[in-house]
């Protein structure tokens, strides 16, 4: 197990060193000057000059690779060019509310998930289990953002429930109003990884419910109660697997949730960046939620021999 370790430690690196190649070069190939957000129409090409080697732009690109690069490992981003301020101040400001809405919203989508998908599982072509497939299918279908939307209709605006926007920061602000700010934003970002768990763990279970040592274990006497804790733990490693790609997905993938919700997580941070077009903040972020998602990777790997030792690896 050490060994596979280390083996997947060594092969995270090339992996984090081509995100790094692409989060760089996508950035730089796309449309628009980045220094208009801070020069004037009317600026000077000796003024130009000075703002380009301010922020190292006068350089050729594979140069500005290796001095971003080498700066990225001392966790030195640069600096914004539409608010002068540190990029990894920005990014660890914003990285902490995106985790704890990515956190709020898999612990949803988890608990869904493995319930639906259980009682799904165990009721094949019942109707709970086409309600169950039906609201799966669903989760999987509507756009995140727009189910955003329509929950901040719904319990924002008509019923006045919940927050619409923001995430409760100011000082005064306590535990559960801080919390109340995070559901709907949460519920938006769940809907579609618990659909996703939902069908998995469905067809997990439905699969090993046929296998020949279910009945041997009821043929042993077993309660239901026991044969449905060892039917979890065959179906716990794929739960996870899932998961834990999902929390992935969550962390990079909510720029547009973010935005609907004004949340200041990273999502909002790329959302701004984007319009802005502030190179710096573009390539930190991206290259940051990157390996966060091959970090993830990398737990998933590593924990899923330990709930099931039927998975050999070497």
């Amino acid at each position: 197990m050490l060994q596979y370790i280390v083996k997947r430690l060594i092969y995270a690196v090339p992996v984090a060193l081509a995100v790094s190649v692409i989060c760089f070069s996508l950035v730089q190939i796309a449309p628009g000057d980045p220094l208009a957000v801070v020069l004037p129409a009317d600026a000077s090409q000796e003024i130009i000059d000075q703002t380009k080697a301010r922020y190292g732009l006068d350089k050729p690109l594979v140069t500005q690779y290796f001095l971003w690069l080498g700066n990225a490992l001392t966790g030195d981003f640069g600096i914004s060019i539409a608010t002068g301020r540190s990029v990894s101040a920005e990014i660890a400001s914003a990285i902490g509310y995106s985790l704890g809405l990515a956190i709020f919203a898999t612990l949803i989508a988890l608990v869904v998930g493995l319930t639906f998908g259980l009682v799904a599982g165990y009721n094949i072509g019942k109707p709970i289990d086409k309600i169950a497939s039906a609201v799966a299918i669903s989760g999987v279908s509507v756009p995140s953002y727009w189910l955003g939307v329509v929950l901040v209709v719904i319990f924002s605006v008509h019923l006045g429930w919940l927050p619409a926007m923001g995430a409760g920061i100011n000082e005064d602000a306590g535990l559960s109003e801080r919390l109340s700010f995070m559901v709907l934003p949460s519920i938006a970002l769940a809907a579609m990884p618990a659909g996703i768990v939902t069908r998995s763990v469905r067809a997990l279970v439905a699969d090993v419910l046929t296998k020949e040592f279910v009945n041997a274990l009821r043929a042993k006497g077993l309660s239901e109660f026991q044969i449905f804790i060892h039917v979890t733990r065959n179906a716990a490693p794929t739960a996870l697997t899932v998961i834990g790609v999902q929390l992935g997905y969550l962390m990079a993938g909510s720029i547009l949730v973010e935005t609907v919700f004004s949340w200041p997580g990273t999502g909002l941070l790329l959302n701004n960046a984007i319009l802005t077009r502030d190179i710096p903040v573009l390539q930190g972020t991206t290259l940051v939620l990157a390996l966060v998602f091959v970090l993830l990777n990398l737990v998933v790997d590593i924990t899923q021999p330990l709930l099931d030792p039927r998975i050999k690896r070497t």
